[in-house]
């Protein structure tokens, strides 16, 4: 298995997937992929995916509805997406994507949490260098084998294929989300859920003190609800 699988495994036990950071997180993007193309899903390939993604974690469908309506009233306002860089304690790189309303309020957050805890905020392209921008896809397998799927998705830029007990899951570069997702559609394949992550290229292990030292740091920048994901380079 490469570095997807590992990576995916890794992430799964994570506390910060707690359901109720889900919906928000959800619930910007929303508002992100309607402000950018329009509130019907059938015409806005990146609603469709967000609304999957919610569905995948079981948001209510009143609460999909009510994000989509309260993304079309002129008085929302939008968010803009950020892209944060700095390192933890003992030399530990750290990816942190925001929305925020409010860049300044965000900046001088973020900023705090390193402070705090020992780390430094980096400057753009710091660390962003020192991970693989990837997209992914988990579908519904019943019916279908993985390894064809993958013969036939590497002219459409799928670079690992690997199953679970969540399905099938898609790897490729970030670029190729569209081309993948198009694809899966026209073969009438259910996407589950589907998205964007930052993998290290090379991690690095710590003691369990210095884990303790870069998990503070972690759970403050978690907390913040600005923050829609982070992507370090400890080893899990």
């Amino acid at each position: 298995m490469g570095r997807a699988f590992e990576f995916r495994k890794a992430r799964k036990m994570k506390r910060w997937a707690a359901m109720s950071k889900a919906f928000t997180r959800i619930g910007k993007d929303i508002v992100m992929a309607v402000k950018e193309g329009g509130p019907d899903p059938d015409a806005n390939s990146k609603l469709r995916a967000v609304i999957q993604n919610a569905k995948a974690v079981n948001m209510p469908k009143d609460n999909i509805e009510r994000a989509i309506k309260r993304a079309t009233d002129k008085n929302q306002g939008d968010y803009k997406e950020v892209l944060f860089e700095g390192y933890a304690p003992h030399g530990i790189a750290i990816l942190i994507e925001t929305a925020t309303d409010n860049n300044t309020r965000t900046v001088a957050n973020i900023r705090s949490y390193f402070n705090k805890c020992n780390g430094s905020l980096g400057t753009s392209g710091s660390v962003e260098f020192m991970f693989d921008h990837t997209c992914n896809f988990t579908i519904n397998g019943e019916g279908i084998d993985p390894e064809e799927l993958e013969l036939e998705l590497i002219d459409f830029g799928a670079e690992e294929v690997f199953v679970d007990e969540d399905g099938i899951h898609i790897y490729a570069p970030f670029e190729n989300f569209g081309s993948i997702q198009k694809e899966l559609e026209s073969r009438e394949i259910e996407i589950i859920s589907s998205g964007f992550e930052r993998i290290p290229q090379v991690t690095k292990e710590l003691s369990e003190e210095e884990v303790a030292d870069v998990e503070k740091l972690l759970e403050k920048i978690e907390e913040d609800d600005d923050v829609q994901n982070v992507f370090h380079s400890m080893q899990e």
